[in-house]
């Protein structure tokens, strides 16, 4: 459990990063402060030091405390003048997010730009810290992986901050669509989309998909699906649609099981939300003595590193990964030297990449 004090002290830095207390603002009486936290006057005190000794506040005798701006100087000032790019994505080590990451830093190293990295796990506690951060740092631009992209995000008012300070920053694979923002994003309709579609023109009628409800990827690619179901004049079946959220899972692998049974000898093929959920399938039809493709053809989606090396050569989609990475830094180098010459939207195309686990069934 944190120490009282650090617990004034991180509410106030968040309250002062997200514009609730502005630079100049006086803040409420060490009386009124003692009433809100339920503490004693020295855990107040302290907690004023220790904000102050940061930069984030300053006392004057007589008169009260009040926000101060120095903590900007005291986290941005770089002695050598170079500047700090922040990258906030939902994960760092896993799937496709080293390749995005890798072109990022390709990018800024070729400008002599510093990168300061931070990971939400797809948290909004977790991105709310990330977003701090980088403003007590006093980052130059930002480039952004939006966390649960298709539920509210209660993190909107510091991006609106970042407006504000005329920070530039772009999001990458999805965007809050509560905001105008610029963004680089796969075009996941027609992602999802072209995988239906080969399913399709293969023979499949009866095709399941598993969709991710909490990213704007997974609302996009459930899309694409219907779309080519339509287009082919086959119906859309509710019940042949799996979904699962970041809190589920954890528990995919057991419920993916039971979907798979369920359905068995009806489905006869099944679109991923991407290759890692494309190989838990893959692993658990192994288990179920379920033949792929023979018995139930599958697609997966991003052609990640892990479709790449896996015992089996799943069929797949492109994602940009490095080239993402590499352009959503150009975008932000760009407009920190003035240039007004830079697309604000851009939807990469996918391309089907043909592997072993589809089957063309017989008419």
């Amino acid at each position: 459990m944190k120490p009282k004090y650090q617990v004034i002290i991180d509410d106030m830095k968040s309250k002062i990063l997200s514009g609730e207390y502005s630079v100049l603002d006086k803040i409420p009486t060490e009386s009124s402060l003692q009433q809100n936290y339920n503490v004693s006057r020295h855990t107040v005190r302290k907690a004023i030091l220790e904000l102050s000794n940061e930069g984030f506040l300053r006392s004057e005798k007589g008169s009260g405390t009040y926000v101060s701006n120095l903590y900007k100087t005291k986290y941005s000032g770089n002695t050598n003048n170079k500047k700090t790019i922040g990258v906030i994505t939902t994960y760092i080590s896993d799937y496709i997010f080293p390749s995005i990451i890798r072109g990022i830093e390709r990018r800024l190293n070729e400008d002599n730009y510093s990168l300061l990295l931070a990971s939400t796990n797809n948290d909004v506690e977790q991105e709310k810290k990330a977003l701090e951060m980088m403003l007590s740092y006093g980052i130059d631009g930002l480039i952004v992986e939006p966390t649960k992209s298709n539920l509210y995000n209660p993190n909107i008012a510091y991006y609106l901050l970042f407006m504000e300070q005329d920070i530039p920053f772009i999001m990458i694979n999805a965007y809050y669509e509560e905001l105008d923002v610029p963004f680089l994003s796969l075009d996941d309709v027609q992602s999802s989309y072209l995988a239906t579609n080969e399913l399709i023109l293969k023979g499949h009628k009866q095709i399941g998909l598993i969709s991710k409800e909490d990213d704007l990827q997974g609302k996009f690619r459930m899309k694409g699906y219907i779309k080519a179901l339509g287009e082919a004049k086959l119906r859309f079946q509710p019940e042949n649609v799996f979904s699962y959220n970041t809190e589920t899972k954890e528990n995919l692998s057991t419920d993916l099981k039971d979907f798979i049974n369920e359905n068995r000898g009806f489905l006869t093929a099944i679109v991923c939300y991407n290759d890692e959920v494309g190989l838990v399938v893959a692993n658990l039809c192994k288990q179920l003595g379920v033949s792929i493709p023979d018995e139930l053809s599958i697609i997966g989606q991003d052609n990640s590193y892990i479709a790449q090396n896996a015992n089996i050569k799943l069929t797949t989609l492109t994602h940009p990964q490095e080239q993402m990475g590499n352009d959503a830094a150009d975008w932000v180098i760009k407009k920190l030297q003035g240039s007004k010459d830079v697309s604000n939207e851009y939807y990469y195309q996918p391309r089907l990449i043909k592997g072993e686990t589809v089957k063309e069934l017989e008419n």
